[in-house]
């Protein structure tokens, strides 16, 4: 039996302050990286997928932007850094 599937992972690449497109409200908004890996046998092999978002902390929207924005707003430091959650 072989077993295999995938397995998302997120890093919290900065924290940044934006006025909100949804409330409106200048609030902090944490900038992520979404990976999902193949995983074969429960090991995680090579990423099938990556995505970058913005959630406001006032009001909880999430927002997709592209990678150069991601990058733009995580600042000098780039897009590399930052804390894993498997998700």
């Amino acid at each position: 039996m072989i077993v295999f599937g995938t397995k998302g992972y997120l890093y919290h690449l900065a924290t940044v302050t934006l006025v909100c497109g949804g409330c409106g409200t200048p609030a902090a908004h944490a900038v992520r990286r979404r990976v999902t890996k193949f995983t074969l046998f429960f090991v995680p092999l090579f990423p099938v997928s990556t995505s970058y978002r913005t959630q406001c902390a006032f009001c909880g929207v999430e927002r997709k932007i592209t990678a150069a924005e991601a990058e733009r707003l995580a600042g000098n430091g780039g897009v590399r850094g930052g804390s894993s959650h498997p998700r």
